[in-house]
């Protein structure tokens, strides 16, 4: 994605020439642009005053522009867009081949100022910078939160700036680009910032198995488009898919080495991509049962469960518990995913009937009103509490959430709300949002990527998404209404979700070509809380010049 690693100043300059060429024989034969023309200067950057330029146009360099110009250059044409843009009038600023990235070696942005340098095929310096650079620095007093930046190009160079380093990364990201789609950085400055704090992919590798390469592959992917979030969901009834120590009975021949999964966790920190794991409790636990077979959920008539184990049986805690904290070192990321969705034991008529043992159960621990829901609650409410032990915030999914019980959910763990179809036991979204909770949009209907399509899944299309999609929507089509409920305090922001359920369905490849268009298409919507500024079209055709 962007330019290749091993692009040279020389080549790069070389197909800026080549694109400034090609810019002033269209101009020369009048051609026109399809997608919009360029704003007044001191602008924000609107869908109103702003859409894409075609692609000889964006690629004109500063070479090519004549001194005596003096029009006010348009914002740089990126996936998510840029949310503010004051432009000026000036060439912009291009790598040439004395351009360097200058930032302190030694410091917390060494990483970012290599990063980019290898990308653009410039070096790296310290110290202070001069025409034709770019150039890295840390300023507290940025506003808009540790993934803002501030990006200025005048005089002949251009100079990131951000609160913390994970801003200053997208504002390289900013860099790279909009020299691809465009061929320079616009005269200017750009103020930019998340709408929403999480921003993602979900991934089920229990039930498909995807390789260390694979996924660092969409890792660096979701970097360029400024996604922040990889959630591994590594343990379902098809299989457990991390190495343990603790209980290596249960984990699949074909599982990813804690070696590998600190390689993806290092990867991540470069990328500013929290990984997150995901052991869900107390349904999806079939690889779990295989080996502890003890610990089967079964029912008056003697009837199994598939995944859910008995959680009257302390036995089914303590080993939820022993790799809960043998995983927690080895993902450093504040969040904990608890799972807690579709345990089977509430979707009968009658739980209290059917399952006898876990009713006398729930009555010994919390009282003699208490039912099968609130043991089921307890067993939340337990495992968040040790996820809080040990450094981390707890999630989980919505349908782990039941209302009315004598025990009530934990206040502080974050709903993941996915589910609405087909479930008479889901709660509708609105319910979380008023009784204070925050959430994660991962909206089934526009978000799931379930492989084989079952059960009236469709893939998502990235136009869906694009155009009738946004983080208001936590079920089927409709936001929520009340915009008090929607902010991004407390709807927190929202995941792409991929579902292994008919694993053979598609090949990795297969699965990385249909998520790249609906990744993108979420990027925007969740870093830009505006109308997105190109048409369907416009957006598709920028996406292929990014190679994104």
């Amino acid at each position: 994605m962007g330019l290749p690693l091993r692009a040279t100043r020389a080549s790069c300059v070389r197909g800026l020439i080549a694109g400034a060429a090609v810019t002033l024989l269209l101009t020369a034969l009048g051609c026109q642009q399809t997608d919009g023309g360029q704003r007044p200067p001191g602008t924000r950057s609107t869908p109103a005053q702003s859409s894409a330029h075609t692609t000889a146009t964006s690629a004109r360099s500063p070479s090519a522009v004549p001194p005596h110009r003096t029009a006010a250059s348009a914002p740089p044409r990126t996936i998510p867009s840029v949310r503010d843009f004051t432009p000026a009038s000036g060439p912009g600023w291009r790598p040439g081949d004395d351009s360097r990235v200058v930032a302190d070696l030694k410091g917390p942005l060494a990483d970012e100022a290599r990063m980019i340098a290898a990308e653009l095929g410039l070096r790296t310096t310290s110290g202070p910078a001069r025409r034709g650079d770019l150039s890295l620095a840390l300023a507290p007093k940025v506003s808009g939160g540790g993934e803002a930046y501030t990006l200025k190009v005048a005089g002949g160079r251009a100079r990131i700036t951000g609160p913390a380093d994970a801003g200053v990364f997208y504002g390289t990201r900013t860099v790279k680009q909009a020299l691809r789609s465009g061929g320079r950085l616009p005269e200017g400055v750009i103020h930019d910032r998340p709408g929403r704090a999480q921003r993602g992919l979900n991934l089920d590798i229990a039930r498909k198995f995807f390789s260390v390469g694979w996924i660092e592959a969409r890792m660096r992917e979701m970097a360029d488009l400024k996604l922040n979030q990889l959630a591994l969901h590594f343990s379902d009834d098809q299989g457990f898919r991390i190495q343990s120590t603790s209980h290596p009975e249960i984990v699949s021949s074909q599982h990813l080495t804690k070696d590998q999964v600190r390689q993806i966790v290092a990867l991540g920190q470069r990328l500013h991509i929290t990984v997150i794991p995901e052991i869900d409790s107390p349904g999806h636990l079939g690889a779990v049962i295989r080996a502890h077979p003890q610990l089967q959920l079964r029912n008056a008539g003697g009837t199994t469960f598939q995944g859910s184990v008995d959680i009257s049986n302390p036995a089914a805690a303590r080993i939820v518990d022993d790799l809960m904290r043998e995983y927690a070192p080895l993902f450093p990321g504040r969040w904990w995913h608890l799972g807690a969705d579709e345990y089977l034991a509430l979707t009968v008529k009658d739980p209290q009937a059917s399952f006898p043992g876990l009713a006398a159960a729930a009555k010994r621990k919390y009282g003699p009103s208490a039912r099968v829901q609130d043991l089921v609650t307890g067993w939340l409410n337990d495992r968040a509490r040790l996820a809080r032990q040990l450094g981390k915030r707890p999630k989980a999914w919505n349908d782990g959430f039941f209302a009315g019980g004598v025990v009530k959910p934990a206040k502080n763990i974050e709903v993941e709300y996915w589910t609405g179809r087909l479930k008479e036991t889901a709660r509708p979204p609105l319910e979380y949002l008023k009784e204070g909770r925050k959430v994660v949009n991962l909206n089934d209907s526009f978000l799931y990527y379930v492989l084989g399509e079952p059960g009236g899944f469709t893939y998502p299309t990235g136009e869906r998404i694009y155009e009738d999609w946004s983080p208001a929507i936590l079920r089927g089509s409709t936001p929520i209404a009340d915009k008090s409920l929607t902010g991004p305090d407390r709807i927190l922001g929202a995941r792409l979700a991929i579902w292994g359920d008919r694993p053979e369905a598609q090949t990795p490849v297969q699965v990385a070509q249909g998520i790249r268009l609906p990744l993108a298409a979420l990027a925007q919507r969740v870093w830009d809380p505006g109308k997105p500024p190109l048409s369907w079209s416009g957006f598709t055709r920028l996406a292929e010049r990014l190679g994104v």
